[in-house]
């Protein structure tokens, strides 16, 4: 089990199950709504997610994503997308030990700020992986 929050500890929440889609996000979104150059995330399925202490506030990113953020500290937490309604993706980040869970690419590296250098050697995908192409851990 692994167990996160926001920065102020008003958001809290547990995953069961096994992470999948370990990714660091470079699209223009995910930078814009952290304030960060990319955005590291990981998916799992969402009946193995649950919210265990206050309720954050959501907005609308895209025709089709949901992004989901305490309401009071500010702190990015999920992304849930209707193109994909069973997972929930969670900000690598906010867990209680970000460690444990490396990620395993790079995604929409098309729209990476110029300014950075990758030299983790992972893989990297110019938009979204394919679903062959998956690596969980």
């Amino acid at each position: 089990m692994l167990t996160g929050g926001c920065f102020c500890g008003y958001v809290r929440y547990r995953v069961t199950g096994t992470t999948r889609d370990r990714t660091n996000c470079h699209c223009s979104i995910c930078r814009r709504v952290s304030g960060a150059p990319f955005v590291a995330w990981f998916t799992v399925a969402e009946r193995e997610f649950a919210i265990t202490a206050g309720i954050p506030a959501s907005f609308r990113s895209s025709d089709h994503a949901r992004r989901e953020f305490c309401p009071r500290c500010g702190s990015p937490l999920t992304f849930r997308s209707t193109h994909a309604p069973e997972s929930v993706d969670i900000t690598t980040c906010t867990l209680d030990e970000p460690e444990a869970i490396p990620p395993c690419d790079h995604i929409y590296t098309s729209s990476q700020l110029s300014w950075i250098r990758l030299a983790d050697g992972l893989p990297r995908y110019a938009e979204a992986r394919q679903p062959a192409d998956e690596t969980s851990g």
